[in-house]
């Protein structure tokens, strides 16, 4: 019993701390993370005091928000030694911003999510900066997310789909049966295309890239203003999304031999 407790505990924990890593500086109130993780009110103020207490999470007494801790920092630079690929993916990503003068993003598969680790800035005077780093969507929603569901096997899509549909209609009245069909129009395309979507005002493209065991592991993409995205500059950065994506997967083939 003590054993499932607190392998129960321990799962309610993650679950916090991945939810805070969306709140970024601002942090979350303990009513937002009850809702959101489906904990009550007393079972998550009691695991945010043992977070506390780890220093994984850190309590604002004026703003009563909670936000990730220092420990959780320092962990982070301790695995960044071992699964950072932000070295890998710079150059790529480098060029898409410099060639597009807009924002290039990096987003990981993490389970039935897609984390945003890096992005840069292109030199266009109004930036779309539409993912905050370290910030967690349900996988498919963004060009990136789509991009890396629609390479998934579809036995594996659907369970993903199945797993996040309740979430999605926060992002643009997504439902999964628009994923599906989306992943459908990825797939043939080869690149995902979000237009105004998740974001008004915004187009994005996004490929992604796999592993060196072949799996989708994670993409590149493109934001910027819908109305510079005119079909032959969406087709354009396609093909600039693609090539990225390629060299990073033979920078990671690389890496592993």
């Amino acid at each position: 019993m003590t054993s499932s407790s607190d392998a129960g505990s321990l799962k309610r924990g993650v679950a916090f701390l991945k939810l805070l890593a969306t709140g970024g500086v601002r942090g979350c109130p303990l009513s937002e993370l009850a809702e959101k993780s489906g904990v009550p009110h007393p079972s998550a103020h009691r695991i945010l005091k043992q977070l506390i207490a780890e220093r994984l999470v850190v309590h604002d007494a004026q703003t009563h928000r909670y936000r990730l801790g220092p420990l959780a920092f320092e962990l982070g630079l301790a695995g960044s030694m071992l699964h950072d690929i932000r070295d890998l993916c710079e150059p790529a990503m480098a060029a898409l911003s410099r060639e597009t003068e807009d924002t290039a993003y990096l987003v990981v598969r993490s389970g039935f999510e897609a984390v945003c680790l890096h992005r840069l800035e292109g030199d266009f005077p109004i930036r779309t900066l539409v993912l905050q780093v370290g910030s967690r969507r349900p996988l498919g929603v963004g060009a990136g997310g789509l991009a890396v569901l629609a390479a998934i096997a579809p036995e594996e899509r659907e369970a993903i789909i199945e797993r996040v549909a309740p979430a999605l209609p926060a992002f643009g009245k997504l439902t999964d049966a628009g994923l599906r069909l989306a992943c459908e129009e990825t797939a043939r395309a080869g690149v995902a295309v979000i237009q105004n979507r998740v974001s008004l005002g915004v187009t994005a493209v996004g490929a992604h890239f796999c592993d060196s065991m072949g799996q989708a592991m994670g993409a590149v993409s493109v934001a910027a203003l819908t109305q510079r995205m005119t079909a032959a500059r969406v087709r354009r950065i396609a093909q600039q999304v693609r090539a990225a994506a390629a060299q990073i997967e033979q920078r990671i083939r690389t890496r592993k031999r």
